[in-house]
């Protein structure tokens, strides 16, 4: 009489409550303790593997689970463990392939993968692309050159010699993929004669060595639009690498590197610039110009009385936005200059206004660290 098979949870030892992630934990670890290659000396080592994979393929799965739960091994007509299914062999492959260091196509009668001997897109290339703030802000055409794989000419991409044709790889008769044996598992490995394509080029192409490409240096143009910042991309549809076996080139990705600028500080939209003026500018009040990223000329009103740090905003003389074209504001720090030397009749003169009450202003002036000082220690807010 045969006897009945095993409790799934039994055999992976974890509770019927138990999450995926506590039965792939424990499917992990009886995996290296029972798998054939690591007990070659232990006969029973297979079959313990093999009702532990059985046992994960069913506690895994949400839908054979449930009927598991309700109805036993009877619900499951038979679909316990009949080799890798799709969409669950992602799983094993992550488990097994991690643990034991090969990579899992074929197991337990599994659909063998299938070989890419048709055209193939080219890569997409990337250029980083230096441009001045000025540049940024007005949009540019730049000239770059750059290395890239292009479609051979003399083959048109086929790597095989005009009038001859690909021979079927004899090693795994046009598979791309031979099979080996490891402990009871069947597993699928690359052809190493064909490299996976399933055909041998016993003609190369002479110009492109049966590659299919050839290197060249290009010389291209690249319209930079106003506004652009630093980690922007621009794409260049059809500029990338050459396709292979008559496939159509990748794409050209321009990432944009605004350099920094000795006057200008870029914020967003908006630019911030350090206008330094003397004290005398700052007591009297001036207007100055100003001249902006783009070369557009701005006055600033310089109030009698002006401090160090004061701020004036320029509407509208910022970086434009690469999407609506509107521009942000330019944000001018005011910098007071206190001279170093003083003519003579400099000097007479600040000595005269001094005594006519100028040191009284600073006397004054009320706001400083020593009355905030007072008033904290006066309590008072």
């Amino acid at each position: 009489m045969a006897s009945s098979p095993r409790d799934y949870y039994e055999i992976l030892g974890v509770p019927r409550d138990a999450s995926v992630a506590d039965v792939k934990a424990a499917y992990r670890r009886l995996a290296v303790q029972y798998h054939p290659d690591r007990n070659p000396d232990l006969p029973e080592a297979e079959e313990r593997f093999k009702e532990a994979s059985e046992a994960y393929a069913v506690l895994s799965d949400s839908d054979k689970r449930a009927r598991y739960d309700r109805f036993g091994h009877d619900g499951l007509g038979g679909q316990g463990f009949s080799g890798f299914d799709p969409s669950s062999f992602g799983d094993f492959a992550d488990i097994l392939g991690d643990l034991f260091g090969f990579g899992f196509g074929d197991i337990f009668g599994g659909r063998r993968r299938g070989t890419r001997t048709g055209p193939r897109r080219g890569h997409d290339l990337q250029y980083t692309l230096g441009i001045t703030l000025e540049e940024a802000a007005a949009g540019a055409e730049k000239s770059i050159r750059i290395p890239r794989a292009e479609s051979c000419e003399a083959c048109s991409g086929t790597g095989q010699e005009p009038g001859t044709t690909p021979e079927t790889c004899s090693a795994c008769g046009g598979q791309g993929q031979v099979m080996f044996r490891r402990g009871f598992l069947t597993v699928a490995q690359t052809c190493p004669s064909c490299g996976g394509q399933g055909r041998v080029n016993r003609h190369p192409c002479a110009p492109c060595r049966g590659r299919g490409r050839v290197e060249r240096q290009v010389n291209l143009k690249v319209t930079v639009p106003a506004g652009v910042d630093t980690g922007m991309r621009l794409r260049l549809a059809g500029e990338g690498e050459g396709g292979s076996r008559g496939g159509p080139p990748g794409d050209l990705y321009v990432v944009i590197a605004v350099e920094d600028h000795d006057r200008f500080i870029r914020e967003g939209s908006n630019l911030h610039f350090e206008l330094p003026v003397d004290v005398f500018q700052a007591m009297l009040g001036d207007r100055v110009t100003v001249t902006g990223i783009i070369g557009d000329e701005r006055e600033v009103d310089i109030p009698p009385g002006a401090q160090p740090g004061d701020r004036f905003e320029l509407r509208g003389a910022g970086m434009p936005s690469v999407n609506s074209g509107r521009r942000g504001d330019l944000v001018v720090h005011l910098r007071v200059v206190v001279p170093r030397k003083l003519s003579s009749e400099q000097r007479r003169l600040v000595e005269e206004a001094a005594r006519l009450g100028g040191r009284k202003d600073v006397e004054n002036a009320s706001g400083g660290f020593l009355d905030r000082l007072k008033k904290a220690l006066a309590g008072d807010d």
